[in-house]
C-alpha cells in the first residue's frame, strides 16, 4: 500500500516512518526542507519536498505520488508561551486549517481512500463532568480567550474529516507526547525547565493530563491505516492524572527537584489563562481506540514510561 506522510519528520513521523516500511508498505515523506530529505530516506521514505500551506504544491505532488492512505502529521510546536498560547500555535493553527483544506483536497483528487489526521485529547475538552472524556463529550463551549484560536483551528481540522464524504476519515485525538523528540524527555524544554524549577504545582494541582509514549502514539496510527470506521479516536494511555501527582513523579524520574507548588491567583501573573492547564483541563478515555484499533501499549501508563527518562540528560553541543 502507498501511503504519503505529510509532517514526516516530526516525532511521531520519525516513529512511525521505519513501522510503515517495516510492514512493506511504499511510504512517501513529505517535508518543505530540502536538508531533511537524507533523513527520510533513512527512515524508510521517498522525500517530496513541498509546502504544505501551498495549494498548487500539494496538489502537484499529491498527484504524482497517487497514494491509497494520507497521513496528516503536520505541526510546527517548538515551546509552548503559556501566556500567549494561540501565538504560539500560529503556523500550526494554520496546518491545521488551511493546509488540511489542501491537503485533503488533493488526496481526493489523487484518488486516495483514507485520511488519518492529527488532532489532541486534554484541554480541548470540556472543562466540567468527569476526568477522563471519551470521544462523544464535547469540547470547551467557552476556553480561555488565548485558547479559542486553536481551539478554533483543531475544531475546524475534525469537522472537515468529518464531513468529508470521498475518503474514510479519522481523527487521532492524541495526548500529552512524551520520549524522543519531545518536550518531555532528556534534551526537552518541559525536562529542562522542570530541573530548572520554573514548573509548578499550581493550586490544587487538580488538571487532568493524558499522555502517550511516541512509539505508542506511531504505533496506534500504524494500525489506523488499515482499521477502524471514520471517527474520532482518543490516542491516550491507561492513565489520566492529575498534574498534582504526576508533575513531581516526572521530576524525580529525571533526578530533578521536587516543584514549587504557588496558589492559582500568583500563577496567574506568570500564566495567564494557562492556569487552566494546572487547575481545570480534564482527561480522556482511551476504550474505543484500544477496542478498535487493539495495539498493546508498550507503556499503558506514564509511571512506566517516565522511567524511561530515568538519568536522561540534555544533548551537550559542540
Amino acid at each position: 500500500m502507498k501511503i504519503f506522510v505529510a509532517g514526516a519528520t516530526g516525532v511521531i513521523g520519525r516513529q512511525l516512518l521505519p513501522i510503515l516500511k517495516a510492514a512493506g508498505h511504499e511510504v512517501v515523506g513529505l517535508t518543505r526542507s530540502p536538508a531533511k530529505a537524507l533523513l527520510l530516506q533513512r527512515l524508510g521514505a521517498k522525500p517530496v519536498i513541498a509546502d504544505a500551506l501551498s495549494p498548487e504544491a500539494i496538489m502537484r505532488v499529491m498527484g504524482e505520488e497517487k497514494p491509497e492512505v494520507v497521513i496528516h502529521e503536520l505541526t510546527s510546536i517548538k515551546k509552548i508561551d503559556f501566556r500567549n498560547f494561540d501565538m504560539g500555535f500560529s503556523r500550526t493553527n494554520r496546518l491545521r486549517t488551511e493546509g488540511m483544506d489542501h491537503l485533503l483536497a488533493a488526496a481526493r483528487a489523487a484518488g486516495a481512500r483514507r485520511f488519518i489526521a492529527q488532532s489532541f485529547a486534554g484541554w480541548p475538552y470540556a472543562r466540567y463532568g468527569g476526568t477522563a472524556k471519551s470521544e462523544e463529550d464535547p469540547l470547551d463551549p467557552f476556553p480561555p480567550p488565548t485558547f479559542r484560536r486553536t481551539l478554533g483551528a483543531i475544531i475546524h481540522l475534525e469537522n472537515a474529516v468529518k464531513r468529508e464524504g470521498a475518503l474514510d476519515g479519522l481523527v487521532l485525538r492524541y495526548g500529552v507526547l512524551y520520549g524522543p523528540g519531545t518536550a518531555i524527555n532528556g534534551d526537552g524544554w518541559m525536562v529542562s525547565d522542570l530541573r530548572r524549577r520554573r514548573i509548578p504545582v499550581v493550586g490544587d494541582g487538580g488538571g487532568v493530563w493524558s499522555f502517550i509514549h511516541v512509539l505508542d502514539a506511531a504505533r496506534f496510527t500504524f494500525a489506523a491505516v488499515t482499521r477502524g470506521e471514520r471517527g474520532i479516536y482518543n490516542i491516550v494511555d491507561d492513565e489520566p492524572s492529575p498534574i498534582s501527582e504526576w508533575l513531581p513523579e516526572l521530576a524525580k524520574a529525571v533526578n530533578a527537584r521536587p516543584p514549587w507548588w504557588i496558589p492559582a491567583w500568583a500563577a496567574r501573573f506568570m500564566m495567564g489563562d494557562a492556569v487552566v492547564l494546572m487547575t481545570d483541563i480534564r482527561g480522556a478515555s482511551n476504550l474505543k481506540a484500544k477496542r478498535v484499533l487493539e495495539p498493546n501499549l508498550k507503556f499503558p501508563s506514564w509511571r512506566v514510561g517516565f522511567r524511561t527518562l530515568l538519568n536522561s540528560r540534555p544533548r551537550t553541543k559542540g
